[in-house]
C-alpha cells in the first residue's frame, strides 16, 4: 500500500474513532470519589503520575480530556490510532511501553515530570499480563521523586473486548465510577529497589478498583 493511501486511511479511522468516542462518552454519567487527592497536588503545582489498568483507559481518556496530561501510549501499530485520538482530546503523548521503546518511554516520563507536568500510565500495558504492575512507572517516580495516584474504574454496564485485558467500553448512559487513591510515593532509594515495590502498588490499584465496584 502506498504511503499517501495508508495515511488517508489512518486519518479516516482516527476521525471516525474520535467521533464515536465523543458521542458515546457524552452519555456516560460519572460518579467521582476522592478526586481531591490529586487536585491538591495540582493546586501546589506538584507533578505526579496517574496509574490505572489498561482495561480502564477509555473512560479516563474522556474524563481527563483537555487537561494537558501526558499519557504513555504503546509504540506498536495499534497504539498510533489511540495516540492520535488522545491528542485530539487534548493529551500530550509519550510513545513506548515495557515491550517496545521502554527506554524512550522512561525518558519521556521523566522529562514531562521534570517539566512539572502530570503523566498517565497503564502499568500492565500494552500486552499484559493484566493487572500486573510493571516496574517502569515505579522507576520513573523514584527517579523524579513524585507520588503515584492510582485510579480505580468501574461501569454499571459495559462491553468487554476479547483482548488480553478484557478492555472495557461503558455502554450508552451507563454510570462510570472513578476512585482516586491517596498520592503514594515510591519509598525506595534506588531504581533497583523501586522494582520491589510493585506488589504494593498493584494492591493500591486493585483496592481502588474494588471500591469503585462497590460504590
Amino acid at each position: 500500500m502506498s504511503e499517501p493511501k495508508r495515511d488517508w486511511k489512518l486519518s479516516v479511522i482516527i476521525s471516525v474513532g474520535t467521533f464515536i468516542v465523543r458521542v458515546l462518552a457524552s452519555t456516560w454519567r460519572y460518579r467521582i470519589t476522592s478526586d481531591d487527592n490529586y487536585r491538591a497536588l495540582r493546586a501546589r503545582q506538584q507533578p505526579f503520575i496517574f496509574a490505572f489498568w489498561h482495561a480502564h483507559m477509555l473512560p479516563l481518556l474522556w474524563s481527563h480530556r483537555g487537561e494537558g496530561v501526558a499519557v504513555v501510549i504503546s509504540a506498536h501499530r495499534d497504539g498510533e490510532i489511540i495516540a492520535r485520538i488522545a491528542e485530539r482530546l487534548g493529551y500530550r503523548t509519550i510513545r513506548g511501553s515495557s515491550s517496545r521503546g521502554a527506554a524512550r518511554a522512561l525518558l519521556g516520563i521523566v522529562r514531562e515530570l521534570d517539566s512539572g507536568l502530570e503523566v498517565a500510565v497503564t502499568p500492565d500495558g500494552p500486552r499484559g499480563p493484566a493487572q500486573k504492575f510493571a516496574s517502569g512507572t515505579l522507576v520513573a517516580a523514584q527517579r523524579v521523586g513524585v507520588p503515584i495516584v492510582g485510579i480505580g474504574v468501574s461501569s454499571s454496564r459495559a462491553w468487554r473486548l476479547k483482548s488480553w485485558d478484557r478492555f472495557m467500553i461503558p455502554k450508552p448512559f451507563s454510570r462510570v465510577r472513578l476512585v482516586y487513591s491517596v498520592p503514594t510515593p515510591v519509598a525506595a532509594t534506588s531504581a533497583r529497589d523501586a522494582e520491589d515495590e510493585a506488589p504494593k502498588f498493584e494492591a493500591l490499584l486493585n483496592d481502588a478498583v474494588a471500591i469503585a465496584e462497590r460504590a
